[in-house]
Order: structure tokens, then C-alpha cells, then sequence
């Protein structure tokens, strides 16, 4: 098999029929690693929106537990792209995944957006810093697996192509993003997390680059100062110098999938796809089914 021998089998497929293989193969064989970054990008950006930020700083979990918030997303996501929509395994993260958004108070509007950004952010990532760009069949097949989740989820209004959520993202984040101070410690908690994964003298290095990467939008957003443009030079230009190397690497002939990646740190003995994430209790003197994050406070009031 030659470099560009699955590029050529994915341009003749259907991308509406056979859109989960085309996409399992993008994300475990032709971009692991990419998509991997791109989707932690992707998370990372809807904390950027207040009503977002401030509910996931509000439950606690990400500023105290983001390792295992980390993982059990990442996990739950990858049953379904390892076993398929219709598999035991993904039909159970699919519903552990609603059951914990059903426990809060989230709009369909910031539903949609967060899936917005799972489809746009790996295309702009991979065109940036993958070895090859995305063709136009894997654009499509992208957008057609992420319509699928979205409609296993109950989000409505959902884009019908990928053009269409790439206009619905920039519109969203145009109007929404902003300052909140949730929003600021749970993108303080992600950034000390990635740092967390290195040797402790790189961990300032580390912080330094992963900063370097965010947008001007997200900078004004969390209120930190502008990378030197130097560190930006170095940092997107050692991402391209990747890039160039795997270029030259023969093709992944086995598929890798998340769970093997060393940032998945909590479940050294294996784990059940029922068992992860949040199961969130109800707020002491709050009616059934509410939203356990109090409203009407801040992040750090609602923390405490």
C-alpha cells in the first residue's frame, strides 16, 4: 500500500451511504493523531461560550476532575467510531451521553454548536497541520457521521452539510464568545491538564505552546495575553514540520484507536462504557429532574 492508496478508496465511496467507514478511517487510520488534537481543540473551544463555560465549571467536574473528564469523553466518543452506531457498545455511550446532558439545563443551540465544532475544528486542523488536507468525500462523510450523532442525540436544526456547519460555528461563536469566569478556570484546569502529561520543567513550555495555538477570538475570550509572535512561528511551524515527516511514512495498516492513547490516564484496568461519565445527584431542595447547577449565580458560587 502506497501513501495515498486510501485516499484513493475513499474517493470511490459513496460519502452519504458509506459515511461511519469513511470516517473510521480517517480518524483511526489516515489522522489518529490529528483528529485526536483537533477534537480536544474543538471541546476546548466551546469553553469560550459563557452559558457553556460557566455550566461546566459550575458542576465541578472539569476544574476538579479534568483527567477523568478528559478520558471519559474521549471514551465515549471513541466507542462509537471504534464499534459503529448500531453496536451494543456505541448505542451505550450514545445513551450515557444524553442521560448526562438530559441532567442539565442546556439549550439546543449550544447542542449544536458543540457538534458544529466537532465537524469544522478537525478540517481546519488537518488543513493546517495534517500531512494532507481533507478531500471533499472525507468533508462530506465527516459531516454526514456528526449528523448522525447529532440526530442519536436529539439535537434539532442540525446542519445539512459540511459548508453549512462550518457558517453555523463562525455565526455562533461571532455572537457568543466572551468573558466569564467559569469559562476561565475550566480553560485553566484543560491547559494545566495537557502540561500535566509532560515532565514538570516542560509544563510552562507546554502552556506557553498550547497558547500559542489558540485564535485572537479565544485569547480576548479567557483574557490571556498574546503568545510572542515568535512562539507562534516556532510552535505552528514544528506542527508543520510533523506534517512533512509523516508525509514520507508509510500508511497505518492497523487502526489506532483513542483508548490506546497515553493521555488516557484514568483506567490503567480497562473500564465499562456504561460506567463513565457523570452521574449527577439532584440539588438538595430541588424539584425532580431539575438541573443540579444552580442558575441565577456565579461558576464560583454555583462550585461551592
Amino acid at each position: 500500500m502506497k501513501r495515498y492508496d486510501r485516499l484513493k478508496e475513499i474517493r470511490g465511496m459513496d460519502p452519504e451511504r458509506d459515511f461511519f467507514k469513511i470516517y473510521r478511517m480517517m480518524a483511526t487510520l489516515e489522522f489518529p493523531w490529528d483528529i485526536t488534537r483537533a477534537l480536544e481543540l474543538a471541546l476546548y473551544r466551546t469553553y469560550a461560550v459563557p452559558s457553556i463555560g460557566r455550566l461546566l465549571a459550575g458542576t465541578g467536574e472539569f476544574p476538579d476532575r479534568t483527567q477523568k473528564r478528559y478520558d471519559d469523553t474521549a471514551l465515549l466518543l471513541d466507542a462509537v467510531v471504534e464499534h459503529g452506531f448500531d453496536s451494543e457498545s456505541g448505542r451505550t455511550a450514545i445513551r450515557r451521553i444524553n442521560q448526562m446532558h438530559r441532567s442539565y439545563d442546556i439549550s439546543n443551540d449550544d447542542m449544536r454548536y458543540v457538534l458544529c465544532t466537532f465537524v469544522v475544528i478537525p478540517g481546519r486542523w488537518v488543513d493546517a497541520y495534517g500531512w494532507r488536507r481533507f478531500s471533499g468525500h472525507e468533508r462530506h462523510a465527516i459531516a454526514a457521521y456528526y449528523r448522525t450523532l447529532g440526530k442519536h442525540m436529539g439535537i434539532q436544526d442540525i446542519p445539512g452539510s459540511y459548508a453549512e456547519f462550518e457558517r453555523c460555528l463562525d455565526a455562533y461563536e461571532a455572537e457568543h464568545f466572551g468573558w466569564d469566569e467559569g469559562g476561565r478556570r475550566v480553560s485553566d484546569a484543560t491547559l494545566d491538564l495537557m502540561a500535566s502529561w509532560y515532565p514538570r520543567p516542560l509544563a510552562p513550555l507546554v502552556r506557553g505552546a498550547s497558547r500559542a495555538l489558540l485564535d485572537d477570538s479565544l485569547l480576548r475570550a479567557f483574557r490571556y495575553e498574546q503568545p510572542h509572535p515568535a512562539t507562534r512561528v516556532l510552535v505552528r511551524g514544528a506542527l508543520r514540520a510533523r506534517a512533512k515527516a509523516v508525509r514520507l511514512l508509510p500508511p497505518r495498516r492497523v487502526p489506532h484507536f483513542v483508548r490506546q492513547n497515553p493521555e488516557i490516564k484514568g483506567y490503567p484496568n480497562g473500564y465499562a462504557v456504561a460506567e463513565l461519565g457523570t452521574f449527577p445527584a439532584a440539588r438538595r431542595g430541588a424539584r425532580p429532574g431539575s438541573c443540579p447547577v444552580p442558575h441565577g449565580r456565579t461558576a464560583s458560587d454555583a462550585a461551592e
